[in-house]
């Protein structure tokens, strides 16, 4: 069987998880479309609880999702509800929809060591992938998400490149109290500032467990945040730039923190 009919309710069901994050929260579901993100997915563990299809995808790309797919039941769709179920204007036709992801991370894990970066919110979809997709090429042992867009918005989804089924992260709604407990585990905390008299971030010591926090696009960190921090950071620019874009300064600082020697 075919779904034809772009009114199918698992069509209607899927484009709603698609568009609305309330929906989404209530279902404990987000959507996957595209073939390198479905079979990241799959690679990663994922487990999709539909797959939906074209007959057209199936053919172009059936070396990549062939073996993957075998063992999962694929929903056949017409080209015409791909059109329909699309977030981007050229689909490739295959789409999934997905349980939200265990948050795996949390403070017992972040003492024992390693480099964390935490995101206090951040509101453009596009800096939130990027910045997820660029913490797991650095090594970035994980992430803390604070008042951030939706993680699970099919454009932060889709910019993460697959990162994001593979990045350990929390959802931590009392910033404050958390930086506090971090420091009471002896975690070192660092606020992202632009302020020259803040120490240059080249210099800082990020060795044994450190939690980098990267602040709004526009605004960048809350003073409370800033201040309840164990030390404030910035990076030396040269030139006449008064700051850089959020995505751009944290593929820097996280640069700074995990390179070796």
């Amino acid at each position: 069987m075919v779904i034809t009919s772009r009114e199918n309710e698992l069509v209607k069901q899927y484009c709603k998880i698609s568009s609305q994050k309330k929906y989404r929260e209530h279902t404990g579901l987000f959507c996957l479309e595209g073939v390198r993100l479905v079979c990241d997915a799959i690679k990663s563990g994922v487990v999709p609880e539909k797959i939906l299809i074209t007959e057209k995808c199936l053919q172009k790309y059936h070396d990549e999702l062939g073996n993957l797919l075998k063992t999962h039941d694929m929903i056949m769709i017409s080209d015409a509800v791909a059109q329909k179920m699309a977030s981007v204007e050229h689909t490739q036709g295959v789409f999934a929809l997905v349980k939200m992801l265990d948050k795996t991370l949390d403070i017992d894990t972040i003492r024992k060591g390693g480099q964390f970066l935490c995101l206090c919110q951040l509101q453009d979809p596009g800096n939130l992938g990027t910045i997820i997709r660029t913490a797991e090429a650095f090594g970035i042992n994980g992430m803390i998400l604070h008042q951030t867009c939706d993680l699970y918005s099919p454009k932060v989804v889709r910019s993460t490149m697959g990162s994001l089924f593979r990045m350990p992260f929390m959802v931590c709604p009392d910033l404050i109290s958390f930086t506090k407990e971090l420091q009471q585990n002896r975690v070192k905390t660092f606020a992202t500032v632009v302020n020259p008299k803040a120490n240059s971030l080249v210099n800082c010591d990020f060795s044994g467990a450190s939690v980098l926090y990267i602040g709004n696009e526009g605004n960048g960190l809350p003073e409370q945040i800033v201040a309840a921090c164990d030390f404030p950071v910035t990076i030396r620019m040269k030139g006449n730039a008064e700051s850089l874009n959020a995505a751009v300064a944290a593929q820097i600082c996280m640069w700074e923190m995990t390179k070796e020697g």
